[in-house]
């Protein structure tokens, strides 16, 4: 079988290093090239380099459209705007394009639904398998539990996240609030401060806390009368996203255009 041909987005950023190296540690993929932001420090570095391996000769660009052509897929945590022109591109190509981009507003939303008319779009707040069972269990646990068990969502990240909740909390959130059949922007809680008053039942409140290098650990409580469950998930290496890309991409070479989720990918619907 031929190896899937895949462009790297944002290659100078944590994520982007880790997937550089990933392409090259994962059987069955090629490195068609990588781009990063116009005028970023990166631009025309040797993405082994980059990546921490020897050099392999292909630069970081800052110009995608000539690379699509020769790629199977486009992988991207990028910023909302630089997906959204990613998406264009990928349906221009009509190829896969993966997202772990987070901080999406609904236009941008819907500007990803219209590309993926054209484009296969896997996009998920996060790649890993463990976050994408864990997600699964919360729904389960939320549907099976009554109102008078509290939802509540733990997480800490870097202290060089720019976007909270994180995209991995809104997921598990997202996740919870089907669970329970609500509307989660309408019963989302994202701050506290001063004299509240007591909690509104139905609520889903988000706790969100930033320092040192921690890569993603996420916790969601049920807290009932007497007793409390705790789902956790703890991640320790940016690698364990990487690989969960590279399998979204390689799942959705062939699949029909539209937006699909790792959810998808990973048969937990």
């Amino acid at each position: 079988m031929p190896e899937l041909r895949l462009v790297i987005a944002g290659a100078g950023g944590r994520m982007g290093r880790t997937l550089l190296r990933a392409v090259h540690e994962v059987p069955g993929f090629a490195l068609a090239g990588a781009v990063d932001r116009q005028g970023a420090a990166e631009i025309g570095a040797d993405t082994g380099t980059l990546a921490g391996l020897p050099p392999s000769g292909i630069k970081v660009t800052s110009d995608a459209s000539p690379l699509v052509g020769q790629a199977d897929a486009i992988i991207d945590f990028t910023s909302p705007d630089s997906s959204i022109a990613l998406a264009g591109l990928a349906a221009g190509a009509g190829i896969v394009h993966v997202i772990g981009t987070t901080g999406m507003s609904k236009e941008d939303d819907a500007k990803l639904e219209a590309a993926a008319r054209q484009a296969t779009i896997v996009k998920s707040g996060n790649m890993s398998l463990g976050v994408n069972l864990l997600a699964a269990l919360v729904k389960r646990a939320a549907a099976s539990l009554g109102p008078e068990f509290d939802i509540e969502i733990l997480e800490i990240h870097h202290n060089r996240k720019v976007d909270a909740p994180s995209g991995t909390g809104l997921l598990l959130g997202k996740a919870a609030a089907d669970g329970r059949k609500i509307d989660l922007e309408k019963h989302s809680v994202r701050s506290r401060d001063g004299h509240t008053g007591a909690r509104r039942v139905g609520d889903i409140g988000f706790a969100t806390l930033r320092g040192g290098t921690v890569v993603g650990d996420h916790t969601v409580i049920f807290a009932g009368p007497s007793e409390r469950i705790e789902l956790t998930h703890k991640a320790e290496d940016r690698m364990i996203f990487a690989r969960g890309a590279l399998a979204a991409a390689k799942w959705g070479k062939g699949k029909k255009p539209g937006m699909y989720s790792m959810a998808d990918v990973l048969g937990l619907d």
